[in-house]
């Protein structure tokens, strides 16, 4: 594998996964797609009990790659980007996410669908996509549903990126650590005493009936929301300026249409 790693712990039960393109983990067509190989794969294995994802280095994700959104790559970007959220609900295996420094847009969207988010001091989040002129569609999903619809929309109509503590003041992230070793080894205790005892199965049957109502609204509105940015919202001008403005390194001239 090229831009991901993984290491099995806790006697095989946890596939341990780093996003690692050794610059900032930038979710791209490559990353997506090892990830989705890698996690299509533990259909299979019956021993699994948790994936977590995490970043190499000092940044969980800068987000999914600019470049690839783009009007004649959005609609290929989009497909497989929210393949992996699809294949990871359809899994049904547990889910935590391990966020250190800068974790934004589509590289925070990853931790989102996670069952569990942890993070270190370092944390910053957010879905600062609609300073591009776009917007976030597996976010606008599931962010109402994690925090509610007056927070996720203050995060997503802003673009505003928000700290550690405040991310776990409005219930985004399960605890915060003070730093990533001391989040390591809080996290190998807390999972050996809430994971390694219990079933692989039982945890996917409890992950599909705890999940019930998050899985139906990502797989009824996240295709309704792929089709509104590619059909309609990358057909404005500003979208397109606010793509190309940003790959360009210069501020974007809106003309509001």
């Amino acid at each position: 594998m090229e831009k991901i790693k993984v290491v099995y712990t806790h006697d095989d039960s946890v596939a341990r996964i780093f996003l690692d393109d050794g610059k900032g983990n930038v979710l791209d067509n490559i990353m997506m797609t090892e990830l989705i190989s890698l996690l299509s794969s533990f259909k299979t294995n019956k021993d699994i009990k948790l994936i977590t994802f995490e970043g190499a280095g000092n940044n969980f994700s800068y987000g999914a790659s600019v470049e690839e959104h783009t009007k004649d790559k959005a609609a290929a970007m989009l497909e497989s980007f929210h393949k992996l959220f699809y294949t990871i609900i359809d899994l049904h295996i547990p889910t935590m996410a391990r966020i250190s420094g800068q974790c934004l847009g589509g590289g925070f969207e990853l931790p989102l669908v996670c069952n569990f988010i942890f993070a270190d001091k370092t944390a910053k989040v957010g879905q600062p996509e609609i300073l591009l002129g776009v917007f976030a569609p597996p976010a606008s999903v599931m962010l109402p549903l994690k925090i509610g619809h007056a927070r996720a929309e203050e995060l997503l109509l802003t673009g505003k990126i928000i700290g550690a503590d405040e991310a776990k003041a409005i219930g985004l992230f399960n605890d915060v650590f003070e730093d990533r070793d001391t989040m390591d080894t809080a996290l190998d205790t807390w999972i050996r005493k809430n994971i390694c005892g219990k079933s692989a199965s039982s945890l996917k049957y409890a992950v599909k009936a705890a999940r019930s109502s998050f899985d139906f609204f990502m797989q009824r509105n996240l295709p309704v929301y792929t089709n509104m940015f590619i059909n309609e919202l990358m057909e404005t001008e500003d979208a397109n300026e606010g793509i190309n403005s940003f790959i360009e390194k210069r501020k974007p001239l809106w003309t509001n249409r």
